[in-house]
């Protein structure tokens, strides 16, 4: 269930999850909407926000402890946190549009919004904490599903212009 103490793992993947998107508050795509979300869906996604920082700054289990093939579980982590800042910076050479934000890597639908949800439920189940693992559900559900409306939404605007651009070379 959870030993309450400062987890410096916990900040670590914070601040992992963190930084990146303060930079991409001044590198936003065009034409974003931040308005344009489920309600229920955002719900989700904020409530697993708040759970998913005090969880894993409050619980000392996600620390480094003794080796074992436990550990595995904090490798595929720190694994799925990596490819995230990895995503990141492919975002932030490219063009920035909608498609670039709401893209795949790897073969990870969404990746942006799928890494750190995978991540956070990888490190809960590293610590054998119950309420982080629940807590990367809810957040998964909102901020996944927020990504995944916007992108079929994007999909169907890029092509009804494209549609509408080959029509006018006719």
């Amino acid at each position: 269930m959870g030993h309450l103490g400062f987890s410096y793992i916990g900040l670590i993947f914070l601040l992992m999850l963190i930084i990146p998107n303060l930079f991409w508050t001044k590198n936003q795509p065009k034409n974003y909407n931040s308005h344009d979300k489920n309600k229920i869906l955002l719900i989700f996604e904020r409530f697993g926000q708040v759970l998913i920082i005090c969880i894993s700054l409050f619980f000392s289990d996600f620390n480094i402890q003794q080796y074992s093939l436990w550990t595995l579980w904090l490798a595929a982590a720190t694994v799925a946190m990596l490819l995230y800042e990895c995503w990141w910076i492919r975002y932030f050479k490219s063009n920035k549009t909608l498609l670039d934000f709401y893209s795949n890597f790897f073969g990870i639908p969404v990746a942006g919004a799928t890494l750190p949800a995978i991540a956070f439920f990888f490190l809960g189940i590293y610590g054998k904490v119950v309420w982080l693992i629940i807590a990367a559900i809810i957040f998964g559900i909102g901020h996944v599903g927020i990504h995944l409306q916007h992108r079929i939404e994007d999909i169907g605007k890029l092509s009804a212009c494209k549609n509408k651009d080959e029509d006018n070379r006719k």
